[in-house]
């Protein structure tokens, strides 16, 4: 293993990060037989080309989110309707809710109660048109809409966001790891999660399979900031672990 080429090295670690999602630079140097800092210069021009995200003591898969809100919507229907309906169980009656704008909380906006005198905030016309066909009492955020992300995120969204102290925030996630916290994969969308988390009492996040131990390459909040996940049924229980540690309440989908 020590005669690897650089090429043939960065192959290796980019296999390692699809399989386990993360990579740890001393184990790295010591099965390959070369230094740390020779591992940490790979890792360093892949974090560069795009390729992970550099983390103390090593590396995370980068999480590749499909191109737009309909995009999403189309992938894994039956495992989001699963999360949806296990995240409603956590919504109180009579709460003020902020759903975020994703493909996951759109599936929550189908089953959320529509008795449960909830008003729900969104910025996601789809979302948002989904709660008023509940007969749910919804507030829609304006500005322009972000196609990709499919809902209002600029400088007008942001405003209008500064009128709401929501119960609960259900952040829309594309990344969650132990080190990298809830990630995002545009900059303007990270920081008005971060915004929404900041004003909010309690933050749930609901996430399937793909999203754990992996990042995009956003930072939005760390694990302390979240009090609870809704995981997949078959979810590693290595990664869930991991979450319940960080002092994260873990609910898994049935």
């Amino acid at each position: 293993m020590q005669d690897l080429l650089l090429g043939e090295r960065q192959a290796l670690i980019r296999a390692r990060l699809d399989l386990s999602g993360r990579v740890i630079a001393a184990e790295l140097a010591q099965e390959l037989g070369v230094s740390e800092d020779t591992i940490r210069r790979d890792l360093r021009e892949m974090a560069a080309s795009g390729l992970c995200q550099r983390v103390y003591g090593g590396a995370l898969r980068i999480s590749q989110s499909p191109t737009s809100m309909n995009e999403r919507m189309g992938i894994a229907g039956e495992s989001k309707a699963a999360l949806a309906r296990a995240a409603a169980g956590l919504i109180p009656a009579g709460s003020t809710v902020f759903l975020d704008a994703s493909s996951t909380n759109l599936a929550l906006a189908k089953v959320l109660p529509s008795g449960g005198g909830l008003t729900v905030a969104t910025n996601a016309p789809a979302i948002a048109a989904a709660l008023v066909e509940r007969d749910i009492a919804t507030i829609q955020l304006g500005g322009m809409i972000d196609p990709k992300v499919g809902g209002a995120i600029g400088a007008k969204a942001m405003r209008d966001a500064e009128a709401f102290r929501p119960d609960i925030l259900v952040l829309g996630v594309c990344g969650i790891d132990l080190e990298a916290g809830v990630t995002a994969s545009s900059f303007e969308d990270a920081e008005f999660k971060r915004f929404l988390a900041s004003r909010s009492r309690s933050v749930l996040v609901a996430i399937t399979n793909d999203k754990l131990s992996a990042a995009a390459p956003y930072s939005v909040v760390p694990l302390s900031r979240v009090a609870h996940a809704v995981i997949e049924a078959d979810a590693d229980e290595t990664e869930a672990a991991a979450l319940a540690a960080a002092g994260i309440d873990i609910l898994r989908a049935v």
